[in-house]
């Protein structure tokens, strides 16, 4: 079980807790913050996306460094980011069934969700997951 972190969703529209997640996290409308302290959620948060242009990715890696994300949920993402997200401290977590973000942060929570490995990246551009 989390203790206390600040977990990113990329969402659409206006993100929260009962919103959608954004399948790219580079394109997404806002970012949903969750802030969990003692293994429940505290606080719910939203701010707006900085934008993605095509080998610019270091620039949401950064945006949310910035706001002490400590771990990101997606369900997808470039090897590029993923390594600056490697580099600044904050763990990537991977799932590509669900769209709604509250099942899924539920099982960030409770430990049930696995950190995104190197083969599950995408190829860039928005396409498709490279699944094994």
């Amino acid at each position: 079980m989390i203790e206390k972190v600040r977990i990113a969703v990329p969402s659409n529209g206006e993100g929260g807790m009962n919103g959608t997640r954004s399948g790219h996290f580079g394109h997404c409308d806002v970012f949903t913050f969750i802030d969990v302290e003692g293994g429940e959620v505290k606080t719910i948060s939203t701010v707006q996306n900085q934008g993605h242009v095509q080998g610019g990715c270091m620039v949401p890696v950064n945006f949310l460094a910035g706001h002490n994300v400590n771990c990101l949920i997606v369900g997808g993402i470039g090897m590029r980011p993923l390594m600056g997200f490697k580099e600044v401290g904050i763990d990537v977590y991977y799932d590509g069934e669900r769209a709604e973000i509250q099942p899924v942060v539920e099982d960030m929570i409770a430990g049930k969700l696995q950190r995104i490995s190197d083969d599950q990246v995408c190829g860039g551009g928005g396409g498709g997951m490279n699944l094994p």
